[in-house]
């Protein structure tokens, strides 16, 4: 039946499972375990499990099952796992598929901790790991080779929001039989339709926009049944990556609120973008949703012209001047998280990307001056007051 829903129907209803009571929020199942009727019962149990039937909660619960099946319908993926963190979903989906002597291409354009899981994990226990320029087509035609096992990137890359074409990847990537994993959170699933566009497998922290109000970390591996049950799932159940039940229903009720709060948060970052892209004090904007960005073409049909709720701008002044700017913000608060309903600005370089030698830092376009923003729901109009009185403080000597 939900196939025949919209996005915003999904996001409310879909998985939903009602108790004995009849309730209409969905139930808080507090237990690590379940009893059996019999000894019985418990082996066949053990042997295979029904939809309905748990063990343990670090392999599955009844408030964790609604998540993982609503974040399914609205994805439209066959099946998805949650997982404790943003992280526990990206290193599971990686190192639950991988052993040594695989190869793994990846745009090279990502979180700090991204990276840390390809350059430091992966090659620590023999995966071969290649890195390209995630807009460059050719860099993936030439480095995605025969043999190679897995395609992982950032939809809408980390900080400096390079956007990829999931499309054209997918196909290089499926003429070399490779897997195709999709890390999706700046596209979030309001505006993104990775796995209608190839991607075999959509990563979500769902501490950002799922939850959206900043209260607890989570994160969720979607894909194909096959995928989720028999390769992520015995990966994270026995190494206790699974999301807790808690955890579960904030992110359930973060679903509800999601697509209104995503879209409310997109149109006012369009509209900053636009408003502070001639100030004097920066030397650039980037948003995927205005003319300039190199991408613009490809949010068109990859977005539906959406740009997200997130953009970068470089200060002229470099570090100090972003410094300046950072502690004259009055409403808008310094973090590193995202996709809050507070407006949350962070300096990439040194912060969340602080790990990086500064040539790779230049080669992704991470300067001193760079600060990324991530818009929240205030009035638009106060939030852009806020920045641009931050920016006049920035010009101060």
């Amino acid at each position: 039946m939900t196939d025949t829903w919209n996005k915003r129907t999904r996001a409310v209803h879909a998985g939903t499972r009602r108790s004995q009571y009849g309730e209409v929020s969905e139930a808080i199942f507090l237990t690590q375990g379940f009893v059996y009727d019999s000894a019985e019962q418990a082996e066949v149990r053990f042997i295979e499990t029904g939809p309905d039937e748990f063990i343990y909660a670090r392999y599955g619960n009844p408030t964790v099952a609604m998540f993982e099946e609503r974040i399914a319908a609205l994805e439209g993926a066959e099946d998805a796992f949650a997982t404790a963190s943003g992280m526990a979903a990206v290193s599971g989906a990686l190192t639950s598929m991988l052993k040594a002597g695989d190869r793994v291409v990846s745009s090279r354009a990502l979180f700090g901790s991204c990276l840390y899981v390809l350059e430091e994990i992966l090659t620590r226990y023999g995966v071969e790991v290649v890195f390209v320029d995630g807009t460059d087509l050719d860099q993936w035609k030439a480095a995605i080779t025969p043999g190679t096992k897995a395609v992982f990137f950032e939809s809408i890359s980390n900080p400096t929001l390079e956007v990829i074409d999931i499309e054209a990847v997918s196909a290089l990537a499926h003429a070399a039989e490779a897997k195709v994993l999709v890390d999706n959170v700046f596209a979030t699933p309001v505006f993104s339709d990775a796995i209608a566009q190839g991607a075999d497998v959509v990563i979500y922290s769902a501490t950002k926009h799922i939850d959206g109000q900043g209260r607890t970390l989570g994160g969720v591996i979607l894909g194909t049944r096959e995928f989720i049950r028999k390769t992520v799932e015995p990966y994270m159940k026995h190494t206790g990556g699974s999301m807790s039940p808690f955890t579960a229903w904030i992110m359930l009720k973060g679903l509800e609120t999601m697509d209104l709060r995503v879209r409310a948060q997109a149109k006012t970052a369009h509209v900053l973008a636009e408003e502070i892209k001639d100030h004097p004090a920066l030397q650039h904007v980037i948003y995927p949703g205005l003319a300039s960005h190199a991408q613009n073409d490809l949010i068109q049909r990859q977005m539906n012209g959406q740009g997200g709720t997130l953009l970068a701008f470089d200060l002229t002044g470099g570090q100090a001047a972003a410094f300046r700017f950072l502690n004259a913000l009055r409403i808008a608060v310094i973090s590193n998280n995202l996709g809050d309903a507070k407006s949350i600005l962070t300096h990439p370089a040194t912060t969340t990307h602080q790990r990086l030698p500064q040539d790779q830092k230049d080669v992704l376009g991470i300067t001193p001056g760079l600060v990324r923003m991530s818009v929240g729901l205030e009035d638009s109009r106060d939030l852009i007051g806020d920045i641009r009185q931050a920016l006049n403080a920035a010009e101060g000597d």
